[in-house]
C-alpha cells in the first residue's frame, strides 16, 4: 500500500473510513460467514465486532468481509440440502478469492453452522497466511416439559406417528432457545472439537456458549492472537500435518462425532498438501476409546462438555493415554501437549469419563469395504452395540421416496434401507440422510433396521447407518446395481459391507446399466457434479 503508484488504492480505502496510520499496520482479513438465515452463525456479525476490537488493541487493522452460508438444519430432506456440501467448497474459493485479491497480512476466519467451519479452514490452508478459525459457538439446549431438547429431538418426534400436535408445537418452539450451533456433538461442534486439537482454532474456544460474555471474550482474544501469529509467521502450513490430523481424528473418535468429520478432514488436508486416507480414520478409532457422553448417542451437550474442562480435557485424557502426539503446534504459538498441561477436569464433572472407564472400548465409526462398497464406506458405531446386520434391501433412488415408505409404515424389522444417487455427483452435493434416520428412530425401528447410502448423514444421526458408500450409484458403483430384496450385510469385525448376489448376476445388471442425465444442466451445482471427486477423497473440487 505504499508509493504514489497505490495512491488510487488508497483513495478508496479511505473512502471506506480507513486512515494512513490505519493502512501502516498488519492489515487483518475477518472472514465471516454470518447470516440471518438461521441461529449458527446469526451472531457472527456482532462476534467480528470484539474479533477487531482484538486486532486493534494489539496493533492491527482489521478489514470484515463476508461469504455464504447455508443451513444444514434448515434444508434438511429438501432440495436445498443438495447446496449444503457444495457450499464448504464455494465458502473456501470465495475467501480465497478475497484473500489473493487484497494484500492481507493475516486472517480470522468465523464460522458456525457444518460447512462454514471445514470451507474457511480450507480456505486458510490454501492462502497459508497467518491465521485462526474461530467457532461462533454452540447453543443452549433447550427446554420443553422440564427436559433437555436438542434440534434431534424434533427431528425424531416427526418419526412419531400418534405424538400430539400440541407436543409437536411444544418441541418445535423450544429446541432452539437462540443463536449458535446445534448443541450435540453433530458436525459443528464435531469439527470444533477437531479444529481445537488441529492447532487450528485455540484451545478452549470451541465451547464458549454463543449468547454468554465469554464467547465475546475468546472473540476478542482471537484478534489479538492473529497478531501474535503474523509477527511469528506461524502459518498454516507450519499446523497443518499427518500427526495434527490424526490427532484431530482421535478427538473427533473419543467424542463419538461426527461421520462428516471424514470428509472434511479428508478435503482439507488435500488443500494442505497432507497424505490422508480412509484407513487412518479406521486405525485411530480402533485404538481409540470414546470418552466423552455426548448426544446423539449420550446424554449431554457442548455447553456440558464446556464447563467440564473442554475439549481440552479429552485431549489431555488421550494425550496421558499415548494417544495423542504432544508435539504439532498449534495457533495458541506452543505445542498441543504445552498447550494441554494447563487443562484441569471441573471437579465432579460427569462428561468425560476416566481412560479406563470409557462408554466404548473403539472409537465412534468405522470403514468398511467389500463388494457393495470397494472403495469404502463409513459406519457410525457411537450410541449403539451393533455390529452385524444382514437383511433385504428396500431400494430408493430418493430420500424424499425412502421418507414417504417410512412414514407409511412399510418397514419391517431387519430391512435394509438402500438410498442412492445421492452422492457428490449424483445428487448433486451428497445430502444428509437425517429426515429418514430420524424418522426410523421416532418409528421405533432404530435399533432393529439398517441404512446405506452414497449420500452423508447428519452429526444429529444414530443408528446402524453406512453412509459415502463410494464408487456411488451415479458413476456405476455396485450400490447401483442393487435391487428389491437382494440380501446386503454389514460386518463391523470384518469390516465388510457385501452385497449376496453372484458375480455372473451382477455382470449382468451391470451390462444394462446406463448413467442418468444430469438434473443440474448448468451453474454452480453442474459444475460440482461434473468435476467433484469420490467420497473416499472428501467429495471436494481439489485439483
Amino acid at each position: 500500500m505504499e508509493g504514489h503508484r497505490r495512491a488510487p488504492a488508497r483513495a478508496m480505502l479511505k473512502a471506506a473510513g480507513f486512515s494512513d496510520e490505519d493502512l501502516a499496520k498488519p492489515i487483518i482479513a475477518v472472514a465471516n460467514t454470518w447470516t440471518e438465515i438461521g441461529p449458527c452463525n446469526l451472531h457472527l456479525r456482532e462476534l467480528a465486532e470484539y474479533v477487531k476490537v482484538g486486532i486493534r488493541k494489539a496493533g492491527g487493522t482489521p478489514m470484515e468481509f463476508n461469504t455464504v452460508s447455508v443451513s444444514d438444519g434448515i434444508t434438511m430432506g429438501t432440495e436445498g440440502m443438495f447446496t449444503s456440501l457444495i457450499s464448504r467448497d464455494l465458502i473456501a474459493d470465495s475467501i480465497e478469492l478475497v484473500g489473493r485479491a487484497y494484500p492481507f497480512d493475516g486472517m480470522v476466519c468465523l464460522a458456525g453452522c457444518d460447512k462454514t467451519h471445514p470451507g474457511v479452514a480450507m480456505a486458510l490452508a490454501r492462502l497459508d497466511l497467518p491465521g485462526l478459525v474461530l467457532y461462533g459457538g454452540p447453543t443452549a439446549p433447550g427446554c420443553v416439559e422440564g427436559k433437555d431438547v436438542t434440534i434431534q429431538d424434533v427431528f425424531e418426534a416427526v418419526g412419531q406417528q400418534n405424538m400430539e400436535p400440541a407436543r409437536y408445537r411444544a418441541l418445535e418452539n423450544g429446541a432452539g432457545p437462540g443463536a449458535g450451533a446445534c448443541g450435540g456433538q453433530f458436525t459443528a461442534n464435531t469439527m470444533a472439537t477437531a479444529f481445537e486439537v488441529l492447532g487450528l482454532s485455540p484451545l478452549g474456544s470451541a465451547g464458549a456458549p454463543a449468547e454468554e460474555q465469554e464467547r465475546k471474550d475468546v472473540a476478542e482474544a482471537a484478534g489479538c492472537k492473529v497478531m501474535d501469529l503474523v509477527r511469528a509467521d506461524l502459518r498454516p502450513s507450519h499446523i497443518l500435518t499427518r500427526t495434527s490430523f490424526e490427532n484431530a481424528i482421535a478427538a473427533v473418535a473419543a467424542t463419538g462425532g461426527s461421520t462428516n468429520a471424514v470428509l472434511h478432514l479428508l478435503a482439507l488436508a488435500k488443500e494442505a498438501g497432507v497424505e490422508l486416507d480412509l484407513e487412518a480414520f479406521d486405525r485411530v478409532n480402533e485404538r481409540t476409546p470414546i470418552l466423552a457422553d455426548l448426544k446423539p448417542g449420550g446424554r449431554f451437550v457442548a455447553v456440558d462438555l464446556h464447563r467440564a474442562g473442554g475439549v481440552g480435557l479429552v485431549a489431555k485424557r488421550l494425550l496421558e493415554a499415548g494417544l495423542l502426539d504432544p508435539s504439532p503446534l498449534t495457533v495458541d504459538g506452543m505445542s498441543l501437549g504445552e498447550a494441554l498441561a494447563e487443562v484441569v477436569a471441573a471437579p465432579g464433572q460427569r462428561v468425560v469419563r476416566d481412560f479406563d472407564k470409557p462408554l466404548q472400548s473403539s472409537g465412534g465409526l468405522a470403514i468398511l469395504r467389500g463388494s457393495l462398497a470397494p472403495e469404502g464406506c463409513v459406519v457410525k458405531l457411537a450410541g449403539h452395540g451393533r455390529r452385524f446386520h444382514r437383511g433385504p434391501a428396500r431400494v430408493f433412488d430418493r430420500e424424499e421416496t425412502a421418507f414417504e415408505y417410512v412414514r407409511a409404515g412399510h418397514v419391517k424389522d431387519g430391512d435394509v434401507i438402500v438410498i442412492r444417487y445421492e452422492g457428490p455427483r449424483g445428487g448433486p452435493g451428497m445430502r444428509e440422510m437425517l429426515a429418514v434416520t430420524a424418522a426410523l428412530h421416532g418409528a421405533g425401528l432404530g435399533e432393529s433396521v439398517a441404512l446405506l447410502t452414497d449420500g452423508r448423514f447428519s452429526g444429529a444421526t444414530h443408528g446402524f447407518m453406512a453412509g459415502h458408500v463410494s464408487p456411488e450409484a451415479a458413476v456405476g458403483g455396485p450400490i447401483a446395481l442393487v435391487r428389491e430384496g437382494d440380501l446386503i450385510c454389514f460386518d463391523v469385525a470384518a469390516r465388510h459391507l457385501n452385497l449376496e448376489v453372484d458375480s455372473s448376476e451382477l455382470d449382468k445388471r451391470r451390462a444394462t446399466w446406463s448413467p442418468r442425465p444430469s438434473t443440474v444442466p448448468r451453474g454452480v451445482m453442474s459444475r460440482y457434479a461434473a468435476s467433484a471427486t469420490s467420497a473416499s477423497e472428501g467429495a471436494s473440487l481439489c485439483n
